[in-house]
């Protein structure tokens, strides 16, 4: 083994221990592995950055773009709108639900196709009374089933294609995969509404915001009396007077409820606060200040809102700017007006000392704001409102002409008139400049970690193959060949990428076994087509594990997930996937 490779390889290993690891972000992990590779020579200085030319990268950002143009055209409002129309029991609604989202994500980013289908699914559990853990985990693996099946799915379909042209070969076109991943789609799709639900622990889902957080057991008011210590103080000394750690809500004075007071208000006698805390925290202020418990009455969801402010579930997503913060930290107050309530975490609740408690993502918030800002607040936090199609993302209704460029980009770049980057950042300007999407969304809808994976990973895989890193590994892999059938080597790939994307992000998957795979093709005088295809299936089955795909983090809250529920079903579905992508591979892109 030469200098390099053992310079490459111990970059790949510590770049899979902080993956797995997650004590930092995948993308900064991605960043340390590109310094790496360049300070230690193995590519040149003037590569370093080339990754983010990519025309993968670039398309994948355009990608995310006309996502977020289709989710505010309105289409799936009226897909909701059939969905709660529909009969039958669990599998007649599983089977709509995973087949339309399994459409939904072939055509745009497979998280937003299950961020935007997340709330109408919620809604349906609760009108049809069906848990939402049996829902949620099939909707999440069916995203991850339909981006299978085109260019644009997912993005290691898209790396793949850069990696085949990188290889000497035209660049697989936007339907290329469609004839294993459908048929790969239709059985899990299939499995997944018949059987799979059943192999899922149920989580007893809740029916409101108000069932979930259980507000009474934690909500209260006290009041100021008059020998209070805190007459004439201001809310913001509440706290570092009494030496406790509660978040006051609202204030009743004088009969009036004003909800999310300033924190520069005085307190005078018979003020009463509206107070979250737990047991301990409230009996140390009411101590400490002299406080009085004002009785026994229960307080609900209605008694914090108001003409002007509301409460809504909203879920973490994975590329939220909350992530590793805290309320604390993140001031949510005072940057952003809002109110953190309660975090539900795996079906745990936390009530207590919640500015200390760092935001995962999939983790539920319960938040109080103003009506008005509570929409723009939630978007710009990068959280998902789960409340009713009330409080709707989308804006516009400009249905057929966002079809009409979505589907004039899509058909350009199918019939190879231009290339796909080209195409699809055409149709992001024409959206922009139509107001489909605005400038700030199209820059907010981009994922910019991935990106930043994506074009830091590119040149850390070319590394591998230059230093000869990956042709290592063939040879290895090859010793055997001459025992085992070619096929049977197409499973190795097929489940070793299966088991890299349950553990880290599926991007870098492909980036790490495209040059491996294309090796041992080569090696074995073989197309690499079939080795390249069973790398993206792979990389697309992430179904063990809630970390090995953004679209699992996501359902983990709301469906109340175990980290141990996903194999249940997960690993049927990956033999399943075995047992029909193999010999689809073998005859539509034979060895």
């Amino acid at each position: 083994m030469t200098t390099g490779q053992l310079i490459i390889f111990s970059t790949l290993l510590l770049t899979l221990v902080l993956f797995i690891s997650g004590r930092w972000r995948y993308d900064i992990v991605a960043l340390i592995a590109l310094l790496i590779v360049t300070l230690t020579g193995l590519i040149p200085v003037s590569r370093t950055f080339t990754g983010f030319s990519n025309p993968a990268v670039i398309t994948v950002a355009a990608v995310l773009v006309l996502s977020r143009g289709l989710q505010n055209s309105g289409i799936v409002d009226w897909i909701g709108q059939q969905l709660e129309r529909l009969k039958g029991g669990v599998t007649i609604q599983l089977l709509a639900l995973t087949t339309i989202v399994a459409i939904l994500s072939a055509f745009m980013n497979n998280v937003g196709a299950l961020a935007l289908l997340l709330p109408v699914v919620l809604q349906l559990a609760r009108k049809k009374k069906i848990s939402a853990s049996m829902l949620l985990m099939p909707l999440a693996f069916a995203s991850l089933l339909g981006g299978m099946t085109t260019l644009i799915g997912t993005p290691p379909n898209i790396i793949a294609a850069s990696f085949r042209q990188q290889a000497g070969a035209e660049p697989f076109g936007m339907f290329d995969f469609a004839p294993v991943g459908v048929g790969v789609a239709i059985a899990g799709l299939l499995f997944i509404g018949l059987i799979g639900w059943r192999l899922i622990p149920v989580r007893q889902g809740k029916s409101s915001s108000e069932d979930l957080f259980e507000i009474e057991n934690y909500v209260t008011e006290v009041i100021i009396t008059e020998d209070s210590g805190l007459n004439g103080k201001r809310l913001r000394e509440v706290n570092p007077f009494c030496k406790t750690d509660v978040n006051i809500v609202g204030l009743i004075r004088d009969g009036e409820r004003r909800m999310e007071p300033s924190v520069m208000n005085k307190l005078r006698t018979a003020d009463i606060l509206i107070v979250s805390a737990d047991t301990e925290n409230l009996k140390k202020m009411v101590d400490a200040a002299g406080l009085e418990l004002v009785g026994s009455k229960q307080i609900g969801q209605a008694d914090l809102e108001s003409e002007d402010v509301t409460l809504i579930e909203a879920v973490v997503m994975p590329n939220s700017l909350t992530l590793g913060g805290t309320a604390r930290s993140l001031n949510l107050r005072a940057n952003y007006g809002v109110n953190l309530l309660a975090i539900s975490r795996q079906g745990q609740i936390f009530r207590n000392r919640l500015d200390r408690i760092r935001f995962r993502s999939g983790d539920v918030l319960l938040l109080q704001s103003h009506i008005e800002t509570i929409k723009q607040v939630i978007e710009t936090i990068g959280c998902l409102p789960l409340a009713g199609r009330s409080l709707r993302i989308g804006h516009s209704r400009q249905i057929m002409s966002t079809l009409g460029i979505f589907g004039a980009a899509l058909l350009v770049a199918a019939l190879g008139l231009i290339p796909a980057a080209v195409s699809f950042v055409t149709a992001v300007v024409l959206m922009v400049i139509l107001k489909i999407v605005s400038l700030r969304e199209a820059y907010e809808s981009i994922d910019w970690p991935i990106i930043i994976l994506l074009g830091a990973m590119i040149p850390v895989g070319e590394a591998l193959e230059t230093t000869g890193g990956a042709q290592l590994v063939a040879n290895s892999l090859l010793g055997f060949s001459g025992q085992i059938a070619p096929a049977v080597m197409l499973i190795i790939v097929l489940v070793s990428t299966m088991f890299l994307s349950d553990v880290i992000n599926n991007a870098a998957a492909v980036v790490l076994m495209a040059p491996i795979g294309i090796s041992v093709a080569q090696g074995m005088n073989a197309s690499i087509d079939p080795f390249l295809m069973a790398i993206t299936i792979g990389a697309s089955c992430a179904f063990l594990t809630p970390i090995g795909h953004q679209s699992n983090t996501l359902v983990m809250g709301p469906g109340g997930y175990k980290f141990g529920d996903y194999w249940r079903m997960g690993l049927v579905l990956e033999l399943i996937v075995v047992a029909v992508a193999i010999p689809l591979i073998l005859i539509f892109w034979p060895l």
